[in-house]
């Protein structure tokens, strides 16, 4: 067996029809890693609040590696009018927070949805307004902890997400 480099893989780069709207992210590695798994899965766009982190900022740059050319992403000003704009455009928001309504991942049916919105709430208080979104996943979890790291809950659901548009 022999370890591969990043010269010796070809990904397929393949885009699809996500965009990541970050709901206030106050940190500035978590909005690093958002470039960063948000490239490594083919998504179109990323919209981060114009409070975040910058990318000029120097923990941003340095999680994100070479990632922040390669996707294309916006400030937001207003949370309420961001989401109302990308659900004019034909997309269907849907939160990954934990709520009485929330599908379990694997059950969610993301292929009936043209183009997908994954809304990631903020590090603290979640999603500031959940009734602005269409659903809600939830990622099963079998310890005794609810919750974890935004960027992970991200990572994972674009795994599931592209997982079932790649074999649609």
């Amino acid at each position: 067996m022999k370890q591969l480099t990043h010269k010796d893989v070809k990904n397929k780069q393949q885009k699809f029809p996500i965009t990541i709207v970050c709901d206030a992210i106050r940190t500035p590695e978590n909005i690093g890693m958002c470039f960063r798994i948000s490239e490594s899965f083919g998504v179109e766009k990323i919209f981060f609040h114009k409070n975040s982190p910058s990318v000029e900022n120097r923990k941003v740059i340095n999680t994100a590696r070479n990632t922040i050319q390669e996707i294309n992403y916006e400030l937001y000003h207003n949370f309420e009018e961001t989401i109302q704009q990308l659900k004019e455009e034909g997309n269907t928001i849907i939160g990954i927070e934990i709520t009485d309504k929330s599908i379990n991942i694997q059950d969610f049916d993301f292929t009936n949805h043209k183009k997908i919105v994954l809304l990631l709430g903020n590090e603290r208080n979640g999603i500031e307004n959940i009734n602005l979104v269409d659903a809600t996943i939830a990622i099963p979890m079998y310890g005794r902890n609810s919750s974890m790291n935004v960027i992970h809950s991200l990572a994972i659901t674009l795994y599931e997400v592209t997982n079932q548009l790649a074999v649609s």
